[in-house]
């Protein structure tokens, strides 16, 4: 684990949009539930099978989401980044996790105890409303996941990803999107070969659509 230094967990979870609206006492609950956690580029935060005792969310830093099939191939089921949750559906099924967890880079993650998210739920109604309103979000993630593998073409799926990470409100000026978890890993997100996905960056490139450097993309 990366050396850390005592922070106080209230000023992170406040930032979060789960906890964005919440009063100071109900912070101060919520932080004796959590921990903080350090992962290290390719550290695993947890496997399949393991027991779900709470829910993460993302400070700084990019965890995957996948599995291995039984020949030994990797699917990236979701990426997630700062200011980002994941675990909360699998917490109130009281299952273990169906992916294993891995950190893409230097991570700083908060855990949040189920014991803590289940008592504020008992006690604030517009926090079960957050909560609800975030686990929706992700089913309709999902959804919007098997229509673009089912309807958008290769080409179709890389360009939405690159304009989902692009700055809002840019109007006609570029913007620059960094592939900052790596084509291979993007490439299994979207559900296609990483040379399928570089091919088709060349291709956007060729058209005069995008520029590539490196792992910055402008678009």
């Amino acid at each position: 684990p990366l050396p850390s230094t005592p922070i106080k967990v209230q000023t992170f979870l406040a930032n979060l949009p789960l906890f964005r609206e919440i009063a100071p006492q109900e912070l101060d609950r919520i932080a004796l539930g959590t921990r903080e956690q350090h992962a290290a580029r390719g550290e695993v935060l947890f496997r399949k099978g393991d027991p779900c005792d709470g829910f993460h969310m993302v400070v700084y830093g990019h965890i995957k989401l996948a599995f291995t099939s039984a020949g030994g191939d990797e699917k990236v089921v979701e990426l997630i980044g700062p200011g980002q949750s994941f675990g909360e559906a699998l917490m109130f099924l009281d299952e273990p996790y169906i992916v294993f967890a891995q950190a893409l880079s230097d991570t700083m993650l908060l855990h949040v105890a189920k014991h803590a998210v289940f008592d504020e739920l008992a006690r604030d109604p517009q926090f079960s409303r957050r909560m609800l309103s975030g686990l929706s979000r992700r089913l309709h993630g999902l959804v919007r996941d098997v229509e673009a593998y089912s309807l958008r073409s290769s080409q179709e799926r890389v360009i939405g990803y690159l304009l989902a990470d692009a700055v809002e409100g840019a109007g006609n000026q570029p913007v620059e999107v960094h592939l900052t978890p790596g084509k291979s890993v993007i490439a299994s997100r979207l559900n296609m070969t990483p040379e399928h996905f570089s091919r088709i960056l060349h291709d956007l490139a060729a058209a005069g659509l995008i520029e590539m450097n490196g792992r910055a993309v402008r678009i």
